[in-house]
């Protein structure tokens, strides 16, 4: 086998180069106050303006729609309930069962939430979204662009909604490596995911988007946002996200090519086992399977041993004993789930190094209860 594999890009990715050298040179000249008159204080607001004008070119949106926030989980918390509170028909947000937590979690503290059930792989059907738009005291809808556990990419272009109602979508799976959706009034993504460092969040607001901060707010150079910016932070994030929309036609072939192989591979060679999300309209460089009768959190483990690193979306974790929201609501088996998520420089040999470790890997946990 080659040597150790991260297949675990969805939770995060390594830097960017262009990320890096952003960052680095950025480290002299971006530690001072933006909104301070002097010198220090101009060069670092130059830096912010030049990384949120870069931003707004690779998502194709305005200048002034771009704030960057301290995550992208502040940034969807942000995004969403800045609708809510700029809504004037309801605190009501309709939103599918597969919604990733922190749109859950924000829905739960500040709103009042509507859900809408999903199909087996994953879809929304948005009928169901614009029908529960056209209640009274609805004020959102919230769709991601993609799911960040099975990949499957939603008709977020499709929603035809009332006027007043904005949507909201959370892009923080897809965003650099696919074309922002039409229609959103919010959206939100994370740098880490896309080759920029942690810590840094993007939030757009459409310019005639009803917005209102949800949170106190500060006398920052951007109304929307709170604290003090890592000036170097986004600017290598911004760096990075140029970068990524650049090579991504050719990035993405190339994932898509490998991922179908351990689609391919892994249904094939290991016995009962179900691949999960939507095999065409999904993330290029992510997969998500379950085994029966196999120990999500157990496979993760032997599969690091021997080098490579995956991720567990199973039924439980040792932290929360909950089972996945995502599986739960697209009824497929949620004991023994993995996603495997490609690095932008994951090879074939890493793919076939995984498919040729697997069906021993799960056929020894299996063995172990007697199976």
């Amino acid at each position: 086998m080659t040597g150790p594999a991260d297949l675990d890009s969805a939770s995060s990715t390594p830097l960017h180069p262009a990320a890096r050298d952003a960052f680095l040179a950025a480290l002299d000249r971006g530690w001072a106050d933006p909104r301070r008159l002097h010198r220090p204080g101009r060069e670092a607001r130059l830096l912010l303006d030049n990384a949120r004008e870069a931003t707004a070119d690779a998502l194709a949106v305005r200048p002034d729609e771009v704030t960057f926030t301290p995550s992208g989980t502040h940034a969807v918390h942000l995004g969403l309930l800045g609708l809510v509170r700029g809504s004037r028909r309801g605190d009501g947000v309709v939103h599918p069962a597969v919604e990733h937590s922190a749109v859950r979690h924000a829905v739960a503290w500040g709103a009042r939430g509507v859900e809408v059930g999903v199909s087996g792989d994953g879809r929304v059907p948005v009928d169901e979204l614009v029908r529960g738009a056209a209640d009274p005291g609805v004020g959102v809808v919230a769709l991601q662009t993609a799911n960040h556990e099975v990949g499957t990419v939603q008709d977020v272009d499709r929603l035809d909604l009332p006027d007043d109602v904005p949507l909201f979508t959370d892009a923080c799976a897809s965003m650099g490596r696919l074309p922002l959706p039409d229609g959103w009034a919010s959206a939100a993504g994370s740098a880490h995911k896309w080759g920029g460092p942690a810590g840094v969040g993007v939030l757009l607001v459409r310019k005639r988007a009803r917005w209102r901060n949800p949170f106190p707010g500060d006398d920052r150079v951007d109304e929307r946002s709170t604290g003090f910016e890592n000036v170097p932070a986004v600017l290598a994030a911004a760096a990075a996200l140029q970068a990524v929309v650049a090579e991504r036609d050719e990035v993405n072939a190339r994932q898509h090519a490998l991922v179908d192989v351990v689609r391919r591979r892994v249904a094939a060679e290991v016995p009962d086992i179900e691949v999960v999300g939507d095999p065409v309209r999904r993330l290029p460089h992510l997969v998500t399977f379950s085994c029966l009768y196999v120990d999500g959190e157990a496979l993760v483990t032997e599969l690091d041993r021997r080098g490579l690193g995956i991720a567990s979306g199973s039924a439980c974790t040792a932290s929360t004993l909950t089972p996945s929201h995502v599986l739960e609501a697209m009824g497929v088996l949620t004991h023994g789930n993995v996603r495997l998520s490609l690095q932008r420089d994951t090879t074939r040999a890493d793919v076939d190094a995984f498919c040729d470790t697997l069906p021993g890997v799960v056929a020894a946990i299996r063995a172990r209860v007697g199976l």
